[in-house]
């Protein structure tokens, strides 16, 4: 696979897609894609099968985008979130603009998705043929693990990932922790909290267990959250703004764009006016309740090397 040039703009992708009876496309998984023009050729024969109960059937499909314009289709969509979790294209580095109404809600199973529309007549099938069956929700994204499972990196459920994620080598995601699409870590991060589509972690940071980060899907959707490397949000915490490097956030705290901060020379500030700046502490006051943002002192001095290695 091949590594995304910003001069690059074309991407493509040969794979298998899913088809319903009206030959629309469902899914697609590619298993070979980059940047630049086609390369590569079809595999995987054996797979492609029909499902009489599912009413669906899996083709050969090649596919080349332009990143820089709107996705036109089902399958176009699919690849760009494939490059993101191929950790080909950074987030931001493509268009995702209108992909909500292009994906197809579906049935996400243990024999493969279902239309939502048919799913109560099939299931009875499923269950007499294959004995067992699984849903693991109904959504346009599917789980990240189904498609892409990057080196170097601990998911403790599967299910708290979407595809379109991106995850660096040496990222730790726990049970509780989320990752939504065009969105994850760039270097070795603990993940114990939510990571909002659009918003990039950098290297050393510790997103606190039910700590939770503002996306651009919040509010209009314009504004770009970063975390940026070495930076605690502790336990519960939350913010609407970009943190730099070598912050904390207390537990318990949460920093919206309007939220008043007190500064240690007495003034005061909306925390927009503190968004991407380093070393700072964030917290409330424990005799005043007033939100606080100091210069940072203390011993954190990043990820413990040992907990978090993969």
């Amino acid at each position: 696979m091949s590594t995304a040039n910003s001069a690059q703009q074309t991407a493509f992708g040969i794979g298998i897609a899913t088809q319903n009876q009206a030959g629309e496309i469902l899914e697609c998984w590619f298993h070979t894609l980059g940047i630049g023009t086609k390369s590569g050729v079809d595999k995987f024969p054996e797979l492609l099968t029909t499902d009489e109960i599912r009413k669906v059937k899996r083709v050969n499909l090649t596919l080349e985008i332009d990143l820089t314009k709107p996705a036109k289709d089902v399958a176009d969509v699919y690849l760009r979130l494939q490059l993101l979790s191929h950790r080909i294209v950074k987030p931001h580095g493509l268009n995702l603009d209108g992909i909500f109404a292009i994906l197809p809600n579906l049935v996400w199973s243990s024999v493969g998705p279902c239309e939502v529309a048919t799913f109560n007549e099939v299931q009875p099938l499923l269950r007499a043929k294959h004995q067992s069956l699984v849903v693991y929700g109904v959504d346009k994204f599917p789980r990240m693990i189904d498609y892409v499972i990057p080196d170097g990196v601990r998911i403790a459920d599967g299910d708290r990932v979407r595809l379109g994620a991106y995850l660096a080598s040496g990222t730790t995601v726990m049970h509780e922790g989320f990752i939504n699409f065009n969105a994850g870590t760039l270097g070795k991060s603990m993940v114990e909290g939510r990571i909002s589509a659009g918003v990039v972690v950098g290297d050393g940071s510790d997103i606190g267990g039910g700590a939770s980060i503002m996306g651009t899907l919040s509010g209009g959707g314009k504004e770009v959250i970063s975390i940026g490397e070495r930076t605690l949000l502790g336990a519960n915490s939350g913010i609407g703004i970009s943190l730099g490097d070598d912050c904390v956030v207390e537990a318990g705290t949460y920093i919206t764009a309007g939220s008043k901060i007190s500064l240690p020379d007495g003034t005061t500030v909306k925390a927009k006016e503190l968004s991407g700046a380093n070393n700072l502490l964030f917290r409330r006051n424990s005799q005043s309740g007033a939100l606080e943002a100091l210069p940072k002192s203390g011993g954190w001095n990043g990820l413990n090397s040992v907990l978090h290695s993969n």
